[in-house]
């Protein structure tokens, strides 16, 4: 399996079938499963003061991304990203 860098980028499907750019701002294991966090290209690409939206992805054992599904996992995970993640400015 092709371990996944930051800085890629690559295209998710969103809730309303849209593909949507993302790029990768960071990556980390937790507890043996491995989690990025990404953010629409477009927003990035934007030089605004707007907040920037962060998602955090599961990447299971195929590769495949996954969000994740459960509160307390994410908190988990928003928990770690946020020790690794300074500004993204």
């Amino acid at each position: 399996m092709e371990k996944i860098e930051v800085g890629e980028i690559f295209t998710i499907t969103d809730e309303e079938n849209e593909d949507q750019e993302v790029e990768v701002l960071g990556v980390l294991e937790l507890e043996g499963t491995e989690y990025v966090a990404v953010s629409f290209v477009e927003d990035l690409r934007e030089e605004s003061e707007v907040d920037i939206d962060i998602f955090f992805l599961k990447i299971d054992e195929e590769g495949d991304i996954s969000a994740i599904e459960s509160d307390e996992e994410f908190e988990k995970v928003s928990s770690a990203f946020d020790e690794i993640l300074v500004d993204v400015e």
